[in-house]
């Protein structure tokens, strides 16, 4: 009897058929980037000399590691926090801001260019509470900003930093960029994280 040869595979497509599929997972796969905190650093400044920072300009915001909050030597609640943030940054303690509608309370900041926010956060806080209070604070300075938008031009500061973001807004942009950084100089955004 004659031997039978063995039937071969035929092999020749396998290599069209992994390019295929690597080019599947290459398109049908999504990678998730974080995007962060939106943070600008200050610009380098070459003084020696030691800034002195009064106690009463400084809002101190603390968070242990079992995701608490203390504010100002206090226990507070998150949803509490930007309230008292902006009662602070606000105040206008030495009367020198026209616009800041706070309490004009001596014993608290002078006024929003002198107010500091210091936040300290221990290594076993969690990143969503970190997270949760960082968005308050922002939120804090956002809102006033908006409210002194409104009250000079209008429009509320979101809205004018979008328009100056948009590459079709018809406007003039260069007046746009300067009614937003004086909004910006109003109630500049001084955020402090102490390790």
């Amino acid at each position: 009897m004659a031997k039978r040869a063995s039937p071969e595979v035929n092999a020749g497509s396998m290599a069209d058929i992994a390019f295929l599929l690597l080019i599947f997972f290459l398109v049908t796969t999504t990678i998730e980037t974080d995007s962060g905190i939106n943070r600008k650093l200050p610009p380098m400044e070459d003084s020696d000399e030691d800034v002195i920072i009064k106690e009463k300009n400084i809002f101190t915001v603390l968070l242990n590691g079992k995701d608490q909050l203390l504010v100002e030597d206090e226990l507070m609640e998150l949803k509490d926090l930007r309230q008292a943030a902006k009662e602070f940054l606000d105040n206008g303690g030495d009367r020198s801001c026209d616009y800041c509608a706070g309490a004009k309370d001596p014993s608290s900041s002078d006024n929003p260019d002198k107010a500091i926010i210091s936040l300290k956060n221990e290594r076993e806080t969690t990143y969503k509470t970190y997270i949760a209070v960082q968005n308050e604070l922002v939120a804090a300075y956002n809102e006033l900003r908006d409210k002194r938008a409104q009250s000079l031009y209008g429009k509320p500061f979101k809205e004018m930093e979008a328009n100056y973001n948009d590459v079709n807004w018809p406007g003039n942009k260069e007046k746009l960029k300067e009614k937003i950084e004086q909004i910006k100089l109003d109630y500049p955004q001084k955020l402090s994280e102490v390790q």
